[in-house]
């Protein structure tokens, strides 16, 4: 535990690239990098669909309401992380359910939901006593802090959602423009539909041990966006998608270390920088046109 605190340390103490590169030397940091890459490339894949499908608000409400899970897991003296896993999957299930048995908008009923998870999330991290450093970096994210099993989770879900996506993506963007066209080209709709959502979840859960509960929307959408403004041709804007994503991960780690700042805020800090430069580049381009 001395030695892993002390690399810590040492990491945003970095000042120069030889710094740098003494780091990548060490496990944690490796494991790091690699799971910054895997998350951004998960992040890119499925942020595609969340954007397109306008599902933006939903994985904010997963991971907003994973605060329950959190805290849970600190009650029960478990790995947060075994408790945010069931817990999104379930509340991502059960919010979709309800969108679909209801005849309130789809943003109404996050609304209720989100904001009662929120409520008993409160309630729960109030009820922990003592030392809650297991809470806070979930909330706000470590990426440095990732083990073997996070990476081996991540690593799963990664493989799991490019099959899920890619073997059947002509399907995916049939429901993604049009759900009824989808359904009558015989287009199992509602597997689909599932199907994205457990996979959003999970992912959700898995991001929020880098970026945190308060951040992991913006890791979902941002690389998706900025894609989407470069290109409007989807295989350009998937590949484009998943290369901002994992690029601008590994990027956030680099300025953290430089500057002395969080890792997950970096990240996402970086990403939106990034948005903004192409936002603008686009403008600048157009207006020259």
């Amino acid at each position: 535990m001395n030695l892993f605190t002390d690399c810590q340390i040492t990491w945003l103490a970095v000042s120069d690239a030889q710094d740098l590169v003494k780091l990548l030397q060490f496990p944690f940091m490796q494991r790091a990098i690699a799971g910054a890459v895997m998350m951004g490339i998960l992040g890119g894949l499925l942020g595609c669909f969340v954007t397109l499908r306008q599902l933006s608000f939903f994985s904010h409400a997963v991971g907003h309401a994973a605060l329950v899970g959190v805290a849970l897991g600190v009650l029960l003296q478990l790995n947060p992380t075994w408790m945010l896993l069931p817990f999104t999957l379930v509340f991502g299930v059960i919010v979709l359910y309800l969108i679909d048995k209801t005849d309130l908008a789809s943003d109404s009923v996050l609304s209720i939901v989100l904001s009662g998870a929120l409520a008993i999330g409160v309630i729960l991290t109030s009820l922990i006593k003592g030392y809650r450093g297991n809470l806070m970096s979930v909330l706000f994210g470590d990426i440095l802090a990732i083990d073997a099993t996070d990476l081996m989770l991540t690593l799963l879900l990664l493989l799991g959602s490019s099959v899920f996506l890619l073997s059947t993506l002509q399907q995916q963007i049939l429901l993604t423009l049009n759900a009824d066209v989808a359904q009558v080209q015989g287009v199992p709709v509602q597997l689909y539909r599932y199907g994205f959502v457990i996979l959003l979840s999970l992912a959700v859960a898995v991001a929020i041990k880098a970026v945190g509960v308060l951040l992991v929307n913006a890791f979902l959408v941002i690389p998706a966006a900025t894609a989407k403004l470069m290109s409007h041709h989807f295989s350009r804007f998937l590949i484009l998608s998943v290369i901002i994503g994992s690029s601008s991960s590994v990027a956030g780690m680099i300025v953290s270390g430089l500057f002395n700042l969080a890792s997950g805020p970096s990240i996402v800090l970086v990403q939106f920088l990034v948005f903004v430069a192409v936002f603008a580049w686009i403008k600048l381009t157009m207006k020259a046109a």
